[in-house]
């Protein structure tokens, strides 16, 4: 296989791992950091690069991924030993894949503009296996020039592209929206089904013909099915990383005088679900929260 141009990538966890392979399996030369070196081992067997810093992923002028859980770790990478934007410098490309408050897009993107380059927010919809299988969509936003010239990369790791415009705080404003609107579909379904089950309807029954008529959907086919299931258990996105979320989401909509009420309620939901010991669970778990406010067990949603 023809080699592509390097790239740099930083953030070898559950999502990151999965499209740092399909990058080198793509053809892609990688320059790969992780906190834990450990997770880099299978991608420098086949052939990527592994450094000790994360300035160190950066060429000048070139690309450089980053795929971390948070505010605070994403600018531990940017503003590590050395700055990464000052690394990239002209012409560089920082394209941060995190689900991150868009007041941090707009500082980070500030402080790339300063040495000349672009950072594009790139945050991915998907899951661990759907980024695996190359079927995960990203919301995009940046300079008009940059996006052009990643967009090959995107269409090489995922499915859809969706674009929000110039300031990349956009695209973290639309993750936020897109996972609150996840979430309030789980707690919406976990409260649907043990109402059924505790008043003699079957909640799969219920899920099969929703599932199939007025919510034909992934969200409420695969969460609601991973619910009765109690799949939670197999977490994918961990309960920390929901109430990660929805505590952003709050933080912006109070920022920004917008009253989400059911915003507040999903972030006390998983607050009280980290408090009661659930915090190793995906966020799906939150139903077992429902199910026991109710009065049953987590087994017990499926049929009463």
């Amino acid at each position: 296989m023809t080699t592509k141009s390097r790239i740099g990538f930083i953030g070898l966890g559950m999502m990151g791992l999965p499209m740092a392979r399909n990058l080198l399996s793509a053809g892609y030369a990688l320059t790969v950091y992780n906190r834990s070196p450990e997770k880099a081992a299978a991608l420098t067997a086949a052939g990527a690069q592994w450094v000790e810093n994360p300035w160190q992923t950066a060429e000048p002028g070139g690309i450089v991924i980053s795929c971390v859980a948070d505010d605070t770790a994403l600018e531990g990478v940017v503003l590590s030993d050395r700055n990464l934007a000052q690394q990239l410098g002209t012409n560089g490309i920082h394209i941060s894949m995190s689900t991150i408050l868009p007041a941090t897009a707009e500082q980070l993107a500030r402080d790339q503009q300063r040495f000349g380059g672009d950072y594009v927010a790139a945050p991915v919809m998907g899951r661990p296996d759907v980024v695996q299988a190359r079927k995960q969509s990203y919301f995009i936003a940046g300079s008009e020039g940059a996006k052009a010239r990643i967009r090959p990369i995107l269409d090489e790791l995922g499915a859809r592209v969706f674009d929000f415009g110039a300031n990349p705080a956009a695209a973290n404003t639309a993750k936020l929206a897109a996972n609150f609107l996840i979430a309030a579909a789980i707690e919406a379904m976990a409260e649907a089904f043990v109402f059924a089950a505790k008043n003699g309807a079957d909640p799969g029954a219920l899920l099969s013909a929703l599932g199939s008529t007025l919510f034909a959907c992934p969200i409420y086919q695969n969460y609601g099915r991973a619910i009765l299931e109690k799949s939670y258990t197999q977490p994918l996105f961990k309960m920390p990383l929901g109430l990660k979320d929805m505590r952003l989401v709050a933080r912006t909509a109070s920022e920004s005088h917008t009253p989400m009420r059911i915003a507040r309620l999903l972030e006390d939901r998983f607050l009280a679900a980290m408090a009661h010991g659930k915090a190793g669970l995906d966020w799906t778990g939150i139903a077992a929260e429902v199910a026991e406010e109710a009065g049953l067990t987590g087994a017990a949603i499926a049929s009463k």
